[in-house]
């Protein structure tokens, strides 16, 4: 593993997109405004998605930590997502509990010591929870957040603590999953050689080699890892180095700048290698600066699906249509918006007066096939099963969409 370059890291998937997970999340990656650019136009939610119950009574408090205000990387867009599932559960969904949630937010610019500052807010506020968007500095939070008592939740998990922590929880496979899903494809495409391009953060570059080299070789392709430093602007030697042995596959794992600096080498470059990639290279910048024709069949590997008439889908616009619209639904919020629902979701059978950290820690465990927001059918189950070398781990499976012509079309399962 590359060491590591400086305090600035950068965000995966998780996957989970996910990444994110991610990661894997998925975004729809057009950016013709006669389609779904926007989350201000008008939506149709599925029948009954608007109750109208509202919370009442005394506030439990919710810690939303996002990496946001950083030079290399900061998307305010998931802590505006998780603002409006917040403001769509109080006005709808009776927030948890019955008690209307309120959030304290807290920036971090993906350096250790803000996040570790973040973390011991968290707890000197008397939170109930915290829901971490997504960083690569998990390692830094997760021992102080759980430490205390606190359930650290995300959409998809990168860093080891995040993975195997009791009391911390990732709703999706993140990027295990999803360089799981990569190797099975590559594998079912006849590959026999694949190089990853990865963001040198210890995140990415760690859990290539530690979860992808093995997967890869598992089915039978070998994977050579690529580690680029963070804000590289022209990616094109590295790129290079990574095509000489005349790769099947090429795999890209990093944010939007990384994305963009590496699928543009590649088409200077003129390699017919497949492409595949995560949630955050099919943001709608990328794509523009890239040009879309030059993604023509990239595969994207996320955990959700946000262009498709899935009615876990037509809700995330709805939600965010009217508590959020001046918010890009193609980017990265679908992160922000998967991890406040889903711990919405998981802690459903809280009731009465009870909203403590052992009460929601308690919800979380027993609740079962839980649907993940906007996850085009994806469920998870927080019993330390999905992948039991990763027990904080509760979702498998995920889902493949392929760009053409700058969006993301028909959404398969794996």
């Amino acid at each position: 593993m590359k060491p590591f370059r400086g305090s600035r890291v950068a965000r995966l998937v998780a996957a989970s997109i996910a990444v994110v997970a991610v990661s894997a999340s998925v975004a729809a990656c057009s950016s013709d405004d006669s389609d779904t650019s926007s989350a201000s136009q008008s939506v149709a939610a599925p029948e009954g998605s608007f109750p109208g119950e509202a919370a009442t009574g005394e506030p439990v408090k919710i810690g939303l930590i996002n990496n946001e205000g950083g030079q290399a990387v900061s998307m305010p867009e998931n802590r505006e997502a998780a603002e409006a599932v917040v403001g769509y559960a109080n006005e709808n969904l009776g927030g948890i509990g019955g008690r209307p949630i309120e959030l304290v937010v807290c920036k971090q610019g993906e350096d250790a010591n803000q996040a570790r500052d973040c973390a011991n807010k968290m707890v000197e506020a008397g939170v109930s929870a915290v829901l971490m968007t997504s960083s690569g500095q998990g390692n830094s939070m997760v021992p102080i957040i759980t430490g205390a008592g606190i359930p650290y939740v995300s959409a998809a998990g990168q860093a080891s603590s995040e993975l195997t922590t009791p009391n911390a929880f990732m709703w999706t496979a993140g990027l295990p999953g999803l360089l799981g899903s990569m190797a099975k494809y590559s594998a079912e495409q006849g590959m026999k050689n694949v190089t990853a391009y990865a963001i040198d953060v210890p995140a990415a570059t760690a859990g290539l080699q530690a979860m992808g080299t093995p997967a890869f070789q598992a089915a039978g392709v070998n994977l050579e890892i690529v580690p680029i430093p963070p804000g590289t602007p022209d990616a094109t030697p590295q790129v290079s180095a990574g095509l000489d042995g005349n790769p099947d596959g090429v795999v890209v794992i990093g944010e939007s700048t990384l994305c963009t600096s590496v699928f543009k080498a590649l088409s200077t470059l003129s390699t017919t290698a497949r492409k595949m990639t995560i949630q955050p290279c099919s943001d709608p910048k990328v794509i523009e600066a890239v040009g879309a024709q030059n993604l023509n069949g990239t595969k994207v590997f996320t955990s959700s699906a946000v262009n498709s008439d899935d009615p876990e889908t037509q809700l995330y616009k709805a939600i965010m249509a009217e508590y959020a619209p001046e918010t890009d639904t193609e980017g990265f919020a679908v992160i922000g918006y998967q991890g406040m629902l889903g711990l919405i979701r998981a802690t459903g059978s809280v009731q009465g007066s009870d909203t403590s950290p052992a009460a929601l820690i308690s919800a979380i465990k027993s609740a079962k096939d839980v649907v993940l927001p906007a996850g085009y059918g994806l469920t998870f189950t927080c019993n330390g099963q999905a992948m039991p070398q990763m027990p904080s781990v509760c979702g498998s499976g995920g889902v493949v969409e392929t760009l053409e012509d700058g969006k993301l079309v028909d959404p398969q399962l794996i």
